[in-house]
């Protein structure tokens, strides 16, 4: 019951979205139980926009919604204009290569956000989902920045509550939930483990969790690289720490 004596909603389930940097991830994320996948290429360097092949390869192989992260290239929020055109362009492109959702999001130089520049992204979606990505952490004012993204259009945003994890934006997160309302998804992202997962429902009141479950494989690849590998069973620890919330 809520505080007017009136039968309170049911909880929706809990929703865990894996981020993958490879096909192979998606497709062990999808095994191990996640309800939705981001894809990017170049994950260690906070994740750029994947190839059309890697989009579509991994929409063949797997089960569950596909959220392509459009960013043109690593550096800043604030990229110039010409790889923000090409954003623009991404966004028509995943979508009609079959992208369930996109996430992306640009600031201005001062750090706020670009309203003219993400109302294009949104529009270039055509009434896709978008999620706006973690650039939110870096806004000032947080609660400004939420309301700019409602009005905005965008469907949920990724956050770790203005900190650089979610342990240190727990109390960030719970004050984002309440601001939202409903009015749009407070994805909780950055270090969301197992050890953490519990709290941020219950707590923060967070019905959506984000977290990437891959490893150092211990080798390198080409170019010297990091090789990764993916570890499943991460997903399903998380899943049985918040399964009946």
């Amino acid at each position: 019951m809520t505080e007017d004596g009136q039968c309170a909603p049911p909880h929706r389930p809990v929703l865990l979205e894996a981020c993958c940097g490879s096909v192979e991830e998606a497709v062990a994320a999808d095994g191990a139980g996640a309800d939705r996948l981001e894809l990017c290429a170049g994950l260690p360097t906070g994740g750029v926009t994947p190839s059309l092949g890697m989009l579509q390869e991994v929409i063949d192989r797997v089960r569950i919604p596909v959220v392509a992260m459009v960013r043109p290239r690593e550096g800043g929020p604030c990229p110039p204009e010409a790889d923000f055109l090409a954003a623009v362009r991404d966004v028509r492109l995943c979508v009609q290569h079959g992208a369930t959702e996109v996430i992306c999001g640009v600031l201005t130089p001062d750090g706020s956000i670009d309203r003219d520049r993400n109302r294009q992204l949104v529009e270039a979606a055509d009434g896709r989902p978008v999620a706006f990505h973690r650039v939110f952490d870096m806004v000032p004012d947080l609660s400004g920045a939420l309301e700019d993204l409602i009005d905005l259009g965008f469907a949920r945003v990724l956050t770790s509550g203005g900190h650089p994890n979610v342990d240190e934006g727990l109390d960030g997160l719970e004050q984002l939930t309440r601001l939202a309302a409903g009015r749009i998804t407070i994805l909780a992202g950055g270090g969301v483990r197992p050890h953490n997962a519990r709290r941020l429902v219950e707590v923060a009141g967070c019905r959506e969790l984000h977290f990437s479950f891959r490893a150092d494989s211990g080798t390198t690849g080409y170019g010297g690289a990091m090789d990764f590998r993916p570890v499943p069973e991460r997903i399903e620890a998380v899943r049985s720490e918040v399964s009946g919330l």
